[in-house]
């Protein structure tokens, strides 16, 4: 089973986010994660996961199909999901 990764986590908003604070999170994070002024190795990855998350959160018809699938995915096997998402809350926080 493939697991979804949270969108929301990765910009740091609640998944009850306005547009306007999920642009706000994603030009912070890009800014901080752009391969231009992040020597990081994994710079340019996470700046494109950013970069999904936002495209996706963004746009209000991909939103709700990540919502739905999102939702699906905690209900069919909340434990994985739970995890992961919580790994990577953590890891926004670390970094």
């Amino acid at each position: 089973m493939s697991l979804v990764r949270d969108f929301y986590a990765l910009l740091g908003v609640s998944s009850s986010a306005s547009v306007e604070l999920i642009k706000a999170a994603y030009r912070k994070k890009a800014t901080l994660y752009h391969p231009d002024k992040n020597s990081s190795p994994d710079a340019a990855v996470r700046f494109r996961e950013i970069q999904e998350a936002y495209d996706v959160l963004c746009d209000t018809e991909r939103r709700k199909t990540f919502d739905a699938y999102r939702q699906r995915s905690l209900i069919e096997d909340p434990l994985p999901v739970a995890r992961e998402i919580s790994a990577k809350y953590i890891q926004g926080i670390l970094h």
